[in-house]
């Protein structure tokens, strides 16, 4: 019995007992935590650890990070205080302090060691940004490992987790806000800093912000909180403009969170601010644009245009694509037929967004690459002409107000009236809404000045074949009437 009570006494404390008091509480997205366990959604669709991953969780379970006891937590002297001596080893206590992490759902816990360690990230920020000494290099990697201990956490799950449900609009839905924001963003803050000073030396730090801390970083961007995301869409276009070395390697981590998005998942938070950056990093590609980017726009940027909640990210998408167009006319007639390829069916709201995409691709479209695309293009137009939904078939009307546009067509009339024109017509005489009706007068006005003979070509075929159509649905009525009658004749 007294054997049975030694043993107990000198239990072994779990590991995850451990963990959990210093756990920050959050959200998985699948992605690399601090502690050793990583909580994974299937429904986010998220693949599998890669080296650099699984070697983080390795060291971190086989050698938990040392962090200060909460009791130990105290204010420190301001650096100005201090002697320019003394300035880089009270810089390394006070990235300890910060290194603490605090249960932010109740607000009545612990406030004090949670404001000296606000105050601390405001005092690293400001020393920081006024460049007033030069960190060394082993507080550099201090500083980092505690912004990552701050930074990189699990995220709650989303909305549509929780309740199980599906068909939820992320639009509808509320956004998740950080409630460890006031520490977080400072964190962001001195990141932001330390990435654009003119002291960070791109040899050293690159040693600290890798691979592995850029993949880290982007699994961030699926936050729920739009504040985060905005921090986030900054650091990684500046860690993109100063670290050359790791330009192909965000390009590709971006390009896999486009494919799982289309692919696989159908959700995450983040894609309007990952297309902010490309739009900003295409601006930029140098011409002849290599075969790589174009690739690129086939297989990333084209799909985005097939996922449901496209609207969220319609307007950054659109501009990456134009870029696209702008830089290479030649292109254009790709990214048509692209977007015919994705266009919305039965989703009036989308296809008034394609068709303003389209009419902002088509500015930049050259004569061949337009007739290259010129059969499909107007069948689709004329569909969205007739559209019993006014908002399409207006917007479709809109094109003929852009004098590019109509440059084109008139180049191209022979082809394109006798397509539309019975689209145009059926408008004239049926269509429900007057400002579609006058749209479409406007735009056979336009017709008839440009080509006077080609649009009286176009009427007569129009009037002969709605007389063979009347024509022949009478005779149908006909032979319907005659078999109601012999059907009561042998009753």
């Amino acid at each position: 019995m007294f054997n049975k009570i030694i043993k107990r006494s000198h239990r072994k404390v779990a590991k995850s007992d451990v963990d959990l008091a210093y756990a920050a509480p959050g959200r998985s997205s699948g992605s690399v935590s601090t502690s050793k366990i990583t909580v994974s959604h299937s429904s986010r669709g998220v693949p599998p650890p890669n080296l650099c991953q699984q070697q983080q969780i390795t060291s971190v379970a086989a050698a938990p990070p040392e962090r200060p006891p909460l009791g130990n937590i105290e204010n420190l002297p301001m650096f100005r205080d201090v002697l320019v001596l003394e300035r880089q080893s009270l810089f390394i206590r006070k990235l300890k302090i910060c290194c603490h992490q605090f249960d932010f759902f109740d607000t009545l816990k612990m406030v004090r060691e949670k404001e000296i360690k606000r105050q601390t990230l405001v005092e690293l920020v400001d020393f920081i940004q006024s460049g007033s000494g030069k960190i060394t290099e082993s507080n550099q990697e201090e500083m980092v490992n505690m912004i990552s201990l701050n930074i990189f956490r699990c995220l709650p799950p989303s909305s549509h987790e929780n309740t199980g449900s599906e068909n939820t609009d992320p639009e509808e839905e509320d956004p998740y806000l950080e409630p460890s924001w006031p520490h977080l963003q400072l964190a962001y803050e001195l990141l932001l800093r330390y990435v654009v000073s003119s002291d960070t030396d791109t040899k050293i730090a690159k040693r600290y912000i890798d691979h592995c801390f850029v993949l880290r970083l982007l699994d961030l961007f699926d936050s729920e909180d739009p504040r985060e995301r905005e921090y986030l869409k900054t650091i990684l276009h500046r860690i993109y403009g100063k670290f050359m070395v790791h330009r192909p390697f965000i390009r590709k981590a971006i390009n896999n969170i486009f494919y799982r998005f289309i692919y696989e998942t159908g959700r995450h938070n983040g894609i309007g601010e990952l297309l902010e950056i490309l739009g900003s990093i295409i601006n930029g590609f140098a011409l002849p644009m290599k075969e790589e980017h174009k690739l690129f726009l086939v297989r990333a940027l084209i799909p985005l245009h097939k996922p449901k909640p496209v609207a969220m990210y319609h307007q950054q998408l659109s501009y990456c694509i134009t870029q696209f167009v702008e830089k290479d006319y030649k292109l254009a007639d790709t990214v048509i037929m692209g977007l015919l390829k994705y266009w919305p069916v039965i989703n009036s709201q989308k296809e008034v967004l394609f068709l303003g995409e389209l009419e902002e691709v088509l500015e930049g479209t050259q004569a061949v690459e337009f007739q290259h695309c010129i059969v499909p293009l107007f069948a689709q137009i004329a569909r969205s002409l007739n559209s019993s939904h006014f908002q399409v078939a207006e917007r479709a009307l809109f094109l003929w107000n852009n004098e590019h546009i109509v440059n084109l067509i008139a180049q191209n009339r022979n082809v394109i009236l006798p397509m539309i024109f019975d689209a145009l017509e059926k408008n004239i005489q049926s269509h429900w809404n007057q400002a579609v009706h006058g749209l479409s007068l406007n735009v056979r006005k336009l017709f008839m000045d440009m080509d006077a003979e080609l649009y009286e070509d176009c009427r007569r075929q129009y009037a002969e074949r709605e007389a063979k159509s009347t024509e022949f649905e009478e005779k149908r009525k006909l032979i319907w009437q005659k078999l109601a009658e012999v059907a009561a004749l042998e009753r």
